[in-house]
């Protein structure tokens, strides 16, 4: 075997050193070039795939790499090893709606897009509820009740610390039985201020007792205070259909007559506003955004959901 060893030849290169205005040099080295006499025996082709893990070469100038351990010569490029890199890493990735918590045997929902005002870093409770809850049509009474209380709330804290204090909105009010909160008395509405002086102020914790009674009232008189509340869109939910969130607004016309006639008879902290955040909670309006994927769902289950 015969060795040859030429001299480094230098020439100029572009790139990014030429679009900062000056040409650089660079030194190719090419040295120790190994002069194999090949035998006369023919050559045996091979498809065995030698694994990238086992090719060891230096990276030149020009971006190959050569001379693996057996002395064979390789032609890689770094932009392919980088897309082979990127290729094996993207397979490994899972992708998941955040804030939502899959089991292993459910798919990852993808392609499901939400309202704009949930976002990545939106409370986990604040996305289940835009989810599984919100806007869907609600025709139980208690549940009605509850989403009532939760809308007054809306008043003074934010949706995603009300829906994390949930379970104690529920344990005060005894999971939102109507007969029960109904019926509480003056003792127990003092017990109740030193409980939750953190979560609703004095007078919305006598209202949420008011209203309770008058939702009895109500159910006597309509059958249900469900039939009651919904008579105001003709039992039928309203679909806005809104493309953006600046659209969305914080009442409209049939929620400021509905917050009349609810004063009328006694209920308390039942504003316009305050009723318009209770009627798209209970479904009674659908104001998800026509993109996100709850729109259809909730509109497609008009009269099929009880709560």
């Amino acid at each position: 075997m015969s060795v040859s060893v030429e001299k480094p030849v230098t020439r100029p290169v572009s790139g990014l050193a030429g679009n900062r205005g000056r040409a650089s040099e660079i030194t190719e080295a090419r040295s120790c070039k190994k002069l194999v006499t090949i035998s006369s025996r023919p050559a045996v082709k091979s498809n065995r795939r030698i694994p990238e893990s086992a090719v060891r070469c230096n990276l030149s100038t020009d971006g190959s790499c050569s001379s693996d351990s057996s002395g064979s010569v390789f032609s890689v490029k770094k932009a392919e090893l980088r897309t082979r890199r990127k290729q094996s890493a993207e397979k490994a990735v899972k992708v998941a709606p955040v804030g939502a918590e899959l089991s292993s045997a459910d798919p990852p929902l993808v392609n499901e897009k939400r309202c704009s005002w949930i976002t990545a870093n939106s409370d986990p409770a604040y996305v289940s509820f835009h989810d599984e809850e919100w806007g869907l049509p609600v025709y139980n009474d208690r549940k009605l009740f509850e989403l009532l209380v939760l809308s007054e709330a809306f008043g003074e804290l934010s949706w995603p610390t009300i829906l994390n204090k949930r379970h104690i909105f529920r344990k005060l009010f005894d999971d939102f039985d109507v007969t029960t909160v109904g019926k509480f008395t003056e003792k127990k509405v003092l017990s109740l201020k030193e409980r939750s002086s953190s979560l609703l102020s004095e007078p919305k914790l006598r209202a949420v007792v008011e209203n309770a009674k008058q939702i009895l009232k109500v159910a006597e008189e309509f059958g249900s205070f469900s039939n009651y509340c919904w008579s105001f869109v003709n039992h039928k939910p309203i679909t806005n259909g809104h493309r953006y969130a600046r659209q969305v607004p914080i009442k409209m016309p049939k929620a400021e007559v509905m917050s009349k006639y609810l004063m009328r008879r006694g209920f308390r902290f039942v504003g316009p506003t305050i009723i318009y955040s209770f009627m798209q909670a209970a479904g009674m309006v659908n104001d998800h955004l026509s993109s996100c994927f709850r729109y259809k769902e909730c509109t497609a289950r008009i009269n099929k959901y009880e709560a």
